[in-house]
């Protein structure tokens, strides 16, 4: 049994290492290829660790190699376009002009169903609202609705706006987070001083606390489903 539990923290930890090595994705983003690699990892992963009678080392050379396969091809798609269309494809529009393109359907074998399900899945319910509709290499589907159909923005009445940035996390589960506070010019002690003003002494309490662009400190204590809010000075 202590055999067992050895070689499945070694394995445990060889392939998080190689999936972190490989790149941020979700199943949904990946390509077909990253798919089949992905695959292929957990499946000699999960042969060492059923049997034990098998070497470990028959396990993590594959994956080793794998990976560095998966990590050069990689490079040639981002340093080679043609590569990349190899091991990718292109996208293909299905729907173009409002049309659909029949030709394209059969080229990736869907069906008007398989379409439609795309559609609504997208927000789009009514096929005369879709000027144009792309299914991306990773099978995902792009929609660019009419131009009578997408929603207004403060552009379309020369409505002027303000730059608007992102929020930057104070705390998350009780620890304070030093980095974002460096990185906007503020300090641990401000931070208290904030908190304080808000009856909270102990920023190990704040389930989280962020701040906008604006200043607004946003917090939430432990236990606590009220949310509260109050403005940075």
């Amino acid at each position: 049994m202590f055999t067992v539990i050895i070689r499945t923290v070694i394995l445990y930890i060889l392939v998080f290492i190689v999936t972190r090595l490989m790149g941020k994705r979700q199943i949904g983003q990946l390509q077909p290829f990253e798919l089949a690699v992905a695959i292929m990892v957990s499946a000699l992963a999960a042969v060492s660790m059923e049997d034990i009678s098998i070497p470990l080392i028959n396990s993590i050379i594959p994956i080793l190699l794998i990976m560095s396969m998966q990590i050069l091809v990689s490079v040639l798609s981002l340093k080679y376009s043609s590569a990349r269309v190899l091991l990718c494809g292109k996208p293909s529009i299905v729907i173009k002009n409002g049309i659909i393109q029949e030709s394209e359907m059969l080229n990736l074998r869907i069906t008007i169903n398989d379409l439609l399900e795309q559609l609504r899945l997208a927000g789009y319910y009514n096929l005369s609202d879709v000027e144009f509709a792309i299914f991306e290499t990773n099978g995902q589907l792009s929609v660019l609705p009419k131009s009578q159909k997408r929603p207004t923005n403060p552009e379309d009445f020369n409505i002027s706006t303000e730059y608007e940035g992102v929020n930057h996390s104070l705390i998350v589960d009780g620890q304070i987070d030093y980095d974002n506070l460096n990185k906007i010019g503020l300090t641990e002690e401000w931070l208290k001083q904030e908190l304080l003003k808000f009856g909270i002494n102990d920023p190990s309490s704040v389930l989280i606390a962020s701040i906008d662009p604006g200043g607004k400190l946003y917090y939430q204590e432990k236990e606590n489903k009220v949310e509260k809010s109050g403005e940075a000075s």
